[in-house]
C-alpha cells in the first residue's frame, strides 16, 4: 500500500495500473482519429515547394549535385500515395530518394503506398547521371515525378537538366607532345595533368577545360596555353551548378588546384587564356633566373584561394594582365626577375576579410634569402579593399632587393624622396570610393560577387601611363591611344553603357 502526501487519499497498486491503462487506451484512441484517416476525394491534393527541380548544366556519365524539394499536406486530411513513380523509368539517370525510400531499378523505379498525414511534410531528393545522347552541345534531358494518390488523382513535379557530353581525361601523363582541345565536346579532367620534362602540352585556341576539384597541371616540361583575341582559352572548375541561387560554383574559389610550373620547367606561355575558381592559381617554383620561365600575357587569374600569382627565384614577364581577388595575395614575388606591365592588380576578394595584399614581393622567405634582381611595376595599378595594398619584405642582410614603380596607380600611403617610385598616382587611403572600388571600375560588389575590372570614366588611370613603357594593345586586344591608361584596358567611353555583369 502507498499513501498519497495529502491526507485521506489512498491508491492501491491495482488502481493506480487501472489509471495507467486508460490513459495508454487514450492516447491510442486519440492517435486514431483524424490523424491517422486518409481521404480518397479528389478534391485533397498534395503542396509542393516547386513544380520543376532544374539541376542546370551536368556533364553525361558524371553524377550531379543533390537537389531536394517538400511536399506538404495541406488539404485538412491524410493522404496516402498508392505509387511515387519516375515516369521514363531508367531512359533518363534520374535518381530519387522519396521520404528516405530510394526508387530503386529492383523496384521498378517506384515507391508504394506512402502517406502523408495532415499537415505534415515529406521531402525528396533528386540526382542525374545522364547518359550520353548523339547530340552535340547540351541537350534537355527531362522526366516527371509522378505521384498517384489513392483517389486516382495524379499530381507531377519535372525534373530537368541539360546535359553535356563530355571528353573525360583522369591522371593524365604528357610524355611527348601533346595537344587538347575541346572543339567537338567539353574536356573534364580528374587526379589532373602531368607535363613531363621533356615533354609539351598545347592547349588549342578557344578550348575550355574543365577541372575537379583533386585536378590541376603539374608542368616539368613546357606549358603553351595560347589563346587569341577571338578565341581564348578558359581553364576553370568542374562544377556548373550553383552553392547558392545567386552564386554559380564557378565564381566560387578553391575549385581546383590550378598551376605548377616546377623547377625544371622554362619557356612556358600563357596568352589570352582565363585562369579562375583555383587554388593558387599559378606558382612558378624556384629556377635559373637567367631563363624565361613564364610569359604571361593578356589573360586573366581571378578568385583564388591561395595566391594568384606566385613566384619563386624565377624570370617571369607579364603584361595586359588581370590579376584579381586571393584569399593570399593577388601577386606575391618571392625573389628572382619578374616584370609587371599594364597590369590590374585588384584585392577585392569577397569570402574572408582576412586577405592578402594585391602585390607582395620580398627577397626572403622564411629564413631563405631570395635575391630580387629586379621586380618592375610599371603603368599599372594595384588596389584593392582597405587601406594599403602593396607589401615589400625586406632581409635584413644585404641580399638584392630591387625594385621600381613607374607610372602606376597605387593603394599605399604617400611615399616620398623615393627613386624607386616614379611618376606614381597614389590613391587616397580615406576616399571611400576608392576603397570599394568605384572610384576605378565598373563593378565591384562584393555581397554578390560581380566584378568587371574595366576602367570607368571617373579612374585617375584615364591617360596617365607612361607612353615609351606602354603596349600597343590592351588585355582584350584593342589598340590604345596616344594617351595610354594605367592597368590592363584601355578605357571606351561606350562601356558606361554596357549592363553590369
Amino acid at each position: 500500500m502507498q499513501y498519497n502526501k495529502k491526507p485521506g487519499v489512498i491508491i492501491t497498486m491495482g488502481k493506480t495500473l487501472y489509471i495507467l491503462l486508460a490513459f495508454a487506451c487514450g492516447v491510442v484512441l486519440s492517435a486514431c482519429t483524424d490523424d491517422d484517416s486518409f481521404s480518397t476525394s479528389p478534391s485533397n491534393s498534395l503542396t509542393f515547394s516547386t513544380d520543376t527541380v532544374r539541376l542546370d548544366t551536368v556533364f553525361a556519365t558524371v553524377p550531379s549535385s543533390t537537389r531536394s524539394f517538400w511536399v506538404y499536406n495541406k488539404s485538412g486530411d491524410g493522404i496516402r500515395c498508392a505509387t511515387v513513380r519516375l515516369a521514363n523509368g531508367n531512359q533518363t539517370g534520374f535518381r530519387v530518394n522519396v521520404d528516405g525510400e530510394y526508387l530503386s531499378p529492383e523496384a521498378g523505379y517506384q515507391v508504394r503506398n506512402v502517406e502523408i498525414r495532415k499537415n505534415d511534410s515529406i521531402r525528396v531528393f533528386v540526382e542525374l547521371t545522364s547518359p550520353e545522347n548523339m547530340a552535340d552541345g547540351p541537350q534537355l534531358t527531362e522526366d516527371n515525378l509522378v505521384f498517384l494518390l489513392e483517389s486516382g488523382v495524379e499530381q507531377k513535379v519535372n525534373l530537368n537538366a541539360y546535359t553535356w557530353n563530355a571528353t573525360l581525361l583522369s591522371n593524365v601523363v604528357i610524355s611527348g607532345e601533346q595537344t587538347i582541345d575541346s572543339h567537338e565536346r567539353p574536356v573534364v579532367i580528374y587526379g589532373g595533368l602531368k607535363v613531363d620534362s621533356m615533354a609539351t602540352l598545347r592547349i588549342a585556341p578557344g578550348t575550355t577545360l574543365y577541372f575537379h576539384s583533386d585536378a590541376g597541371i603539374d608542368v616539368y616540361g613546357r606549358l603553351i596555353s595560347e589563346g587569341t583575341t577571338d578565341k581564348g582559352i578558359t581553364l576553370r572548375g568542374d562544377r556548373t551548378d550553383k552553392m547558392f541561387d545567386y552564386l554559380p560554383y564557378d565564381m566560387v574559389s578553391g575549385q581546383w588546384r590550378g598551376i605548377r610550373l616546377h623547377s625544371s620547367s622554362y619557356g612556358n606561355k600563357i596568352l589570352y587564356t582565363d585562369i579562375h575558381g583555383t587554388f593558387d592559381g599559378i606558382v612558378c617554383d624556384s629556377s635559373d633566373v637567367s631563363q624565361l620561365k613564364l610569359q604571361l600575357y593578356n589573360s586573366t587569374v581571378h578568385n583564388c584561394q591561395g595566391d594568384g600569382l606566385r613566384t619563386y627565384a624565377s624570370m617571369v614577364d607579364v603584361k595586359n594582365c588581370q590579376l584579381t581577388n586571393a584569399l593570399g595575395n593577388c601577386v606575391a614575388v618571392y625573389g628572382g626577375d619578374i616584370s609587371l606591365i599594364h597590369c590590374t592588380i585588384a584585392q577585392f576578394y569577397p569570402f574572408d576579410s582576412n586577405r592578402g595584399a594585391a602585390l607582395m614581393f620580398a627577397n626572403i622567405d622564411g629564413t631563405t634569402t631570395l635575391p630580387l634582381e629586379r621586380m618592375d611595376c610599371i603603368n599599372s595599378i594595384v588596389t584593392g579593399y582597405g587601406e594599403d595594398m602593396l607589401s615589400g619584405v625586406k632581409a635584413e642582410d644585404e641580399t638584392s632587393f630591387k625594385y621600381r614603380f613607374m607610372n602606376s596607380l597605387i593603394r599605399t600611403p604617400e611615399v616620398v624622396d623615393d627613386e624607386n617610385f616614379i611618376g606614381v598616382y597614389f590613391e587616397d587611403i580615406k576616399d571611400t570610393a576608392a576603397i570599394s572600388g568605384e572610384e576605378n571600375f565598373r563593378l565591384v560588389n562584393i555581397d554578390l560577387q560581380r566584378y568587371d575590372f574595366h576602367l570607368n570614366a571617373k579612374s585617375t588611370a584615364i591617360g596617365a601611363a607612361n607612353k615609351d613603357y606602354s603596349l600597343p594593345e590592351d588585355r582584350d586586344g584593342r589598340l590604345r591611344d596616344d594617351a595610354p591608361d594605367i592597368g590592363c584596358y584601355e578605357y571606351f567611353e561606350q562601356e558606361d553603357n554596357t549592363p553590369d555583369m
